[in-house]
């Protein structure tokens, strides 16, 4: 099948990037963005706005639609997934793609869980610097899209994949082994995320040798344990190079987690401490640090 149109759901940082960029490349017919019709009337009353440009979206009412998605983008936060997939589950066809540019290794599950893994394909969002403020989505560096296919996903969608961003010049790579890039951006939003949200501080706070860069090392070790007792070859040497990427970040930045809490927003810890320790007990494993992580970040 070749990839003509895109539809997104979510207008979050991320999901106002993409929307922008393939809003920019296709054409605004081409393009939905797929929401409730509340929510697309407070979207065309305020405005959206990326990099300071207003964003002139097709905002679609996903319950009035009908043609089926080709590539659907789920770009929400993971607390809204199960409602995202239920209002468009009607516009997922038997040739549909879907894609999740999620944080954590979970989102591709539920999706396949509900419409079938043959229908995913795997994906991590990285390399880039985006916030949201309220609507306006501010972005230094768009990064890129890593993507693979794992489980009884079909190899005919990742190239159906490949081809689209090739032609709208939509940067992105296809790890060798999808399964241990996955779980080492897990890695990394485990240590760094959750240290930097439950101390309040910036990078600065775990660049610098002192508790909080320990406290980050060790939510990483437990994630590697959890990861090799899933069958994931994550090693010390997983955890170094994700902490050399960490020391080049602007000292004074914040990641998503951090931004979600001082907004006052649910934070992603149930999906990065929730997954380590759920697999951790699944496997006897002991996860001190992310238990904690679990128990304080929702209330910091």
């Amino acid at each position: 099948m070749k990839i003509q149109t895109i539809d997104i759901v979510g207008l979050g940082a991320l999901g106002v990037m993409y929307a922008d960029f393939f809003t920019k490349k296709l054409g605004k017919e081409q393009v939905r963005v797929l929401a409730d019709g509340e929510r697309i009337e407070r979207y065309q009353k305020s405005g959206i706005t990326f990099n300071g440009e207003r964003c002139d979206f097709n905002y679609a009412d996903a319950a009035k639609e009908s043609r089926p998605s080709q590539l659907l983008m789920f770009a929400v936060k993971y607390g809204a997934l199960e409602e995202a997939m239920e209002e468009v589950a009607h516009l997922v066809g038997k040739d549909t793609i879907l894609i999740s540019v999620l944080n954590g290794i979970q989102s591709e599950e539920d999706l396949g869980n509900r419409f079938g893994m043959e229908k995913v394909v795997h994906c991590i969002a990285q390399k880039m610097a985006a916030l949201k403020e309220g609507n306006a989505a501010i972005c230094n560096s768009r990064g890129e899209l890593a993507i693979g296919i794992l489980h009884n996903g079909r190899a005919e969608n990742l190239s159906a994949v490949r081809a689209f961003f090739e032609e709208t010049g939509f940067a992105h790579c296809c790890p060798e082994d999808m399964e241990h890039a996955m779980w080492g951006k897990l890695l990394c939003n485990v240590g760094v995320n959750q240290t930097v949200s439950l101390c309040r501080g910036t990078y600065r706070s775990v660049q610098q040798e002192g508790k909080e860069r320990e406290m980050m090392k060790s939510a990483m070790r437990e994630t590697i344990l959890v990861a090799n007792a899933e069958g994931v070859g994550l090693s010390e040497t997983d955890l170094e190079n994700w902490v050399g990427v960490i020391d080049t970040l602007d000292p004074d930045g914040e990641p998503s987690m951090r931004q979600d809490s001082k907004a006052g927003r649910k934070t992603e810890v149930a999906l990065f401490a929730g997954t380590i320790c759920r697999l951790g007990r699944k496997h006897g494993i002991a996860t001190p640090v992310n238990d904690m992580f679990l128990e304080k970040i929702e209330s910091v």
